[in-house]
């Protein structure tokens, strides 16, 4: 079962629905909901974006990137959860000066199990992740977002500053992260 951490995000209905689509056995469990059990059923973990800060959030969403870490587990951060999937391994987030909204363009930089070449995305953000800790390999990039797509040393541990929900380019790139295995 894959494990979608429902942070609060208005498009975390969109990823469910596209995790219909392409058929994948899926639980939606709000961050504060998650029981023990639930983290050791998953196979996979999504970390969506949310649209409010919190604490608790912040902390669950860090312990699940560890557990993910710790048993191997493939995970996918998109938008907040790419940030603090960035933020709890040792990088860092800053606020854009101006939001990013709608489609885009990333360029893909380097093979990866989850896209080639160009893609268009959307975006829906006001932060972007500024560093990366050495870790971390960037994927793909954007001419406003360096870290669209960014990896955790060749392990299926993934950040999409974008949301792979909201376009056709990236819901292929969900199909492909929920056929990742351990």
């Amino acid at each position: 079962m894959l494990l979608v951490v429902d942070n609060g995000s208005v498009y975390t209905g969109s990823i469910i629905e596209s995790l219909k689509e392409i058929r994948a056995d899926h639980k939606r469990v709000a961050y504060d909901k998650i029981t023990e059990q639930e983290i050791g059923k998953s196979r996979s973990i999504i970390l969506s974006g949310r649209t409010r800060n919190d604490p608790l959030m912040n902390m669950t969403n860090s312990k699940l990137i560890r557990y993910a870490l710790a048993e191997k587990k493939p995970l996918l951060g998109i938008c907040y959860g790419a940030e603090i999937l960035a933020i709890t391994l040792g990088g860092t987030i800053r606020k854009m000066a101006q939001p990013r909204h709608g489609i885009h363009e990333a360029n893909v930089l380097k093979e990866n199990i989850l896209c080639s070449g160009k893609l268009q995305v959307f975006e829906s953000h006001s932060y972007k992740v500024s560093a990366l800790d050495s870790c971390f390999e960037t994927i793909a990039s954007s001419d406003d977002c360096k870290f669209e797509i960014f990896q955790y040393r060749g392990q299926n541990i993934f950040g999409t500053q974008f949301h792979p929900e909201m376009s056709k380019d990236g819901k292929s790139l969900l199909k492909n992260f929920v056929s990742t295995k351990n």
